[in-house]
């Protein structure tokens, strides 16, 4: 156990430059007491640990170590290439080429005969399953832009189908469910924002250079939905037992009920917006808004014009 902790804490100080004390024994669930001995440990198995003290004090492993290719195993390896092989799939990037071959080079041929005996045992894809080649343009020139901190003007269309220039500071990129979003620091908002890559019209990579900033990608990811807490409001729908498996799949198994007669009643939480009532309607005549009353009254209109367009 104390060999896996701090083969774990190892792992940990070589990904992040420097972590404090109190962190480690939180994330191992020890003592501060035992993150010490661990540490003295480290140390004396040849792996040069710093430590700093302050409110930024922590410790940190010395610039110069790195880990040989016997700690990584084989499952670790395969696990790299496959995420990789996933981020190729969609960014087309010579740089990710150089690198996967730089990791295959790393798995023995007898190693690489048994993958290829075995074949691949999970897939990533992170290309949408429509307007690929449109996105991964946009991909590439916005990754490009944020690693060179470039300012980029874009035409970006909202919810509302409003479309307005903007000019924005691109952080980076992340994969959300089942589209790509940059995340940027917006001129014409003064804030941070996130742009879906499926709304954006028009872009331009300006060659002005903004400064660098302190928020990370991580940072803002981190408050990926969240929302006004204020802006949350409790709804119980019931669902006819032909959309069973949509309900199981998109709720929590504690937000659902099932009743004697096969409905699902379903108690959970939302804010109020468009895309709360598109999800809705999507049910068609298989969900009926049981509370509140003025969400109900709210799909009902939509639904009423929706009839009288085709009327």
């Amino acid at each position: 156990m104390k060999l896996q902790r701090m083969l774990g804490i190892i792992m940990l100080l070589l990904s992040r430059k420097r972590v404090g004390a109190q962190e480690l024994a939180k994330r191992f669930e020890v003592s501060l007491r035992t993150i010490y001995r661990d540490m003295e440990s480290i140390n004396a198995a040849g792996v040069p640990i710093a430590s700093f003290a302050g409110i930024e004090g922590g410790y940190e492993i010395m610039h110069e170590y790195r880990i040989e290719r016997q700690l990584v195993t084989l499952d670790d390896l395969t696990s790299i290439v496959t995420a990789l092989k996933g981020m190729q799939s969609t960014l087309q990037d010579e740089h990710l080429d150089q690198l996967l071959a730089k990791m295959n080079a790393l798995i023995a041929r007898q190693e690489q005969q048994r993958l290829e005996r075995t074949g691949e045992q999970i897939l990533i894809g992170l290309s949408p399953w429509t307007r690929v080649a449109a996105d991964r343009d946009k991909l590439v020139e916005l990754r490009l832009a944020a690693r060179n901190r470039q300012v980029v003007w874009l035409d970006y269309t909202n919810p509302q189908g409003d479309t307005v220039e903007r000019a924005v500071e691109p952080i980076g990129l992340a994969w959300k469910g089942s589209a790509w979003y940059l995340y940027a620091y917006c001129r014409l908002r003064n804030s941070y924002r996130i742009f879906k890559l499926s709304r954006i019209r028009k872009l331009c990579v300006d060659m002005e250079v903004f400064p660098e900033r302190k928020e990370r990608l991580e940072d803002l990811d981190a408050d990926w939905g969240r929302w006004n807490a204020g802006s949350y409001m409790t709804i119980v729908l019931r669902f006819h037992p032909s959309v069973k498996v949509r309900v199981e799949e998109f709720f929590d198994s504690e937000e659902i009920k099932l009743e004697e007669d096969g409905w699902l009643l379903v108690r959970s939480e939302f804010p109020e917006d468009e895309w709360l009532y598109s999800m809705l309607l999507s049910y068609g005549a298989n969900v009926r808004v049981l509370e509140p009353l003025s969400l109900a009254d709210k799909i009902s209109s939509q639904a009423r014009r929706i009839v009288e367009m085709y009327l």
